[in-house]
């Protein structure tokens, strides 16, 4: 396994450079799915593309698009990594318009790998029946509601006729960018991103929705749902917090090269420093980090430094190194870089005792210019969320902003 990790790692780094013959498959729609169970399957909009004279895979989930490009081939299987994760879809094609293979996600172990299998069609398929409702607007949602490990959330749909979008926010991160359909009185809501494979099966009943949340093959649990516009969550800056106010964050961690990385230091003093605490297996993660180039590219001529430290899905430094310095380069990141260990809430909580507890990745502490915390956001709502991560952007710069001229 760790062979092939290092392999997926150097195909991602050095790029791709496959010719367009080298998919056959013909441009156009597909229905594509992925088998959780013998009875439970996930609905994938997949399109096969022409662009600078390659042939792309493009899963699409909602707004998003992620194009992939075939990596190499073994025998008659094609080998298609995904662009940000570890994972990857290991096909055979047939007529050059039906696929059937695997989704093998390496972040997660037991050689996890799940079904695949599209069909080019020529015309999308028609829905049958009308929806009962429209479930445009705000949900309260529980998830595994009535049990130890029942979680708030808030729905936010959009319908327009039967095809319906949206996500839900939860205190811990959003669940990215769904979209689905309604037929009469069920529904359900998808997303497959490489790392997530989420699907939300649902039934309406008045102003009332339940149904069952999949991730992968390996998680299911029930989930109910109320029409409620004013439903909130927890405020994300009041979850971690400081054992006691005069606490300052210090540590002392690798960076990339494997060398020694103390915080405080003499770089970031009279400086606004953002510690993002985050992995690069976590698709919140990958979209706050996004949102933290803008912000880097912007303020660091200003006196804005960012460390981000990641917590990696594999057992070796080496391994954990590689997938860091992978999104670093991928992303043209140019803050700095930092191994915290293991993908494990635990050890980040210890390695930052200072705080009451690391309860989500991603984490993000911001700092002012003598040293002092001055926010903790736990999770990150981003695009899919809408006028969410867009309020978030607009409170977060002028945070930025405000303490730069401090």
């Amino acid at each position: 396994m760790k062979c092939s990790l290092r392999g997926l790692a150097a195909t991602l780094l050095i790029g791709f450079s496959l010719s367009a013959q080298q998919l056959p498959l013909k441009t156009g729609t597909y229905s594509a799915q992925l088998q959780l169970n013998q009875a439970t399957s996930l609905p994938v909009r997949l399109t096969v593309e022409e662009k600078d004279k390659q042939r792309l895979l493009v899963i699409h989930n909602a707004e998003e698009r992620i194009e992939l490009k075939v990596s190499k081939r073994e025998g008659d299987t094609l080998i298609v990594p995904f662009p940000n994760f570890d994972s990857e879809l290991r096909f055979v094609t047939r007529k050059k318009r039906f696929i059937k293979g695997f989704w093998v996600n390496y972040n997660k172990t037991g050689n996890y790998r799940i079904p695949f299998e599209a069909a080019m069609i020529k015309n999308p398929e028609a829905i049958t029946a009308l929806p009962d409702a429209n479930l445009s607007g705000n949900w309260e949602t529980w998830f595994s509601p009535g049990t130890d490990d029942q979680e708030p959330a808030v729905g936010i749909f959009h319908q327009d006729g039967s095809r319906l979008t949206g996500t839900f926010l939860t205190e811990t991160g959003d669940y990215r960018f769904l979209e689905g359909i309604v037929e009469k009185s069920s529904f359900y809501l998808s997303c497959f991103d490489g790392s997530h494979a989420f699907l939300i099966t649902g039934s309406i009943s008045g102003s009332a929705l339940q149904g069952t949340f999949f991730s992968g093959k390996h998680y299911q649990t029930n989930w109910v749902s109320s029409r409620n516009d004013a439903f909130q969550l927890h405020d994300p800056d009041s979850l971690t917090q400081l054992k006691t106010d005069n606490s300052r964050i210090s540590f002392t961690l690798k960076d990339i090269e494997g060398n020694n990385y103390s915080f405080p230091n003499p770089d970031v003093f009279n400086k606004v420093v953002i510690i993002q605490i985050m992995g690069t297996w976590c698709p919140n993660c990958l979209d706050e980090t996004k949102y933290y180039k803008e912000l880097y590219e912007r303020y660091h001529d200003k006196g804005l430094e960012i460390i981000s430290i990641g917590y990696e899905a594999a057992e070796t430094f080496e391994e954990q190194a590689a997938k860091i310095l992978r999104l670093k380069n991928r992303h043209d990141l140019a803050f700095k870089f930092l191994v915290g260990g293991k993908a494990n809430k635990t050890l980040a909580s210890e390695q930052f005792a200072m705080l009451n507890e690391v309860i989500s990745f991603p984490t993000t502490i911001f700092i002012g210019k003598d040293g002092l915390v001055k926010r903790i956001h736990t999770g990150f709502n981003g695009p899919g969320t809408g006028a969410y991560y867009t309020e978030y952007v607009e409170k977060t710069n002028a945070l930025i902003e405000s303490l730069l001229v401090e």
